[in-house]
């Protein structure tokens, strides 16, 4: 697969070159990190307190003259000082799109899909696999290849998608942090499908807004993003086996005023037994406190999944409730924060996180990230219960 995506980009870059007198885009970035954890590491071989990275990505473009066609690439590159497998390359985005007529469109290569609209975690987004090893919370991903036929109307608009390539999910190393008492055997290939990488996923989607709310509808059969963590023979590390998986789900956003209403649900059917997943809840936004042009937004979610914690699935969420600000300050540096946590009310499992990021003039992007765990009786907390940690992050774009 690398070579696959390797090949792609520099396609990509060949294009945009060779277009020179075109449209042409590119917008570079670098990026230094460094993770700190407050504790000592709990398991044998973990990196101890410091962890540093070096990023590097951007964004290149091209569109023809008539507008119908795009090129776009997104490279990744992470070198990490202590994990090995977080030291990667990816191809986030390497892809063609085709604007048929007003009403259809084509997308072929690697690219992005985001769907939902809560805030804590988006049962709907399936198809993307999450890139764990950037961040836990299930907010980063990996590119998907793919072939995306879009057909816009009055009634709404209409996606099918034919997905060729299953990725695996990318999970931290024997010394990496933020990992499970056993590490992950990422050379083991497991699929409950016959055609295992290569045996293709198929999603419908459907799209429109009534009044005041935003509505998106879907069906997904295919491989599931979310790997069971099975022990081995030897009992000293974790296979991952990725079932098949069919589900139908429903994302729902009502706006009115100062108020969101937000809901997302799937349910499907994974290794014989029924799948349920669900989030909801609200964001009540108070704009303009005291006349400084700071919004301040309150959210609240309910979050629901059904899978059995036995079986250790990659997941923070089964019945939690998850609370969390978001401050906007509306200034020329766009400063932002938010906060949240997410408490299993059954367990007593906390995950809390806040997040702060501000504008250095125009070529900078300063960020700090805080991350806390209590584990208590939660099954998932408890092997990264030491790994509270602070994250800064400084970009440079070109």
């Amino acid at each position: 697969m690398k070579r696959v995506l390797l090949i792609t980009l520099g396609a990509g870059v060949f294009l945009a070159a060779s277009s020179a007198a075109q449209s042409i885009e590119f917008r570079p970035e670098i990026a230094l990190e460094t993770r700190l954890f407050t504790d000592p590491p709990q398991f044998e071989d973990q990196l101890d307190v410091f962890q540093g990275s070096l990023i590097l990505t951007g964004d290149a473009s091209w569109r023809s003259e008539d507008r119908k066609t795009r090129i776009r690439v997104e490279p990744f590159a992470r070198i990490d000082t202590a994990d090995s497998e977080r030291s990667y390359f990816d191809l986030r985005e390497a892809s063609l799109s085709y604007e048929i007529n007003r009403d259809w469109d084509v997308v072929i290569g690697v690219s992005q899909v985001f769907w939902g609209v809560a805030e804590s975690r988006n049962v709907v987004d399936i198809i993307n696999q999450f890139d764990t090893v950037e961040d836990i919370d299930e907010g980063e991903k990996l590119g998907q290849p793919m072939i995306r036929l879009t057909r816009r109307s009055d009634v709404g608009t209409f996606e099918a998608y034919y997905l060729p390539f299953f990725r695996e999910r990318t999970l931290p190393g024997e010394e990496g942090r933020l990992r499970f008492a056993l590490p992950v055997d990422a050379e083991i290939e497991r699929f409950e499908r016959s055609g295992g990488r290569w045996a293709g996923d198929f999603a419908l989607r459907y799209t429109n807004r009534f009044g005041d709310i935003d509505l998106g509808l879907h069906a997904f059969h295919g491989t599931s993003r979310n790997p069971l963590l099975e022990p081995s023979e030897t009992q000293t590390t974790l296979e991952p086996l990725y079932p098949e998986l069919t589900q139908g789900g429903i994302d729902a956003q009502w706006t009115r005023d100062a108020w969101l209403l937000k809901g997302e649900a799937v349910v499907g059917t994974v290794l014989g037994e029924t799948l349920l997943s669900a989030v909801a809840g609200f964001e009540y936004t108070f704009f303009d406190i005291a006349g400084r042009g700071w919004d301040v937004g309150l959210i609240g979610e309910y979050l629901f999944d059904n899978r059995d914690q036995s079986q250790l699935p990659i997941t923070l969420f089964e019945n939690d409730i998850f609370a969390g600000t978001r401050v906007t300050l509306n200034d020329s540096q766009d400063t932002e924060f938010l906060a949240g946590a997410i408490v299993d009310h059954k367990g007593g499992g906390v995950f809390a996180s806040a997040e702060f990021q501000r504008r250095l003039g125009d070529q900078y992007l300063f960020e700090v990230e805080a991350r806390l765990f209590v584990a208590n009786d939660d099954p998932f907390i408890t092997s990264i219960a030491r790994d509270d940690h602070f994250l800064v992050r400084l970009t440079r774009y070109f």
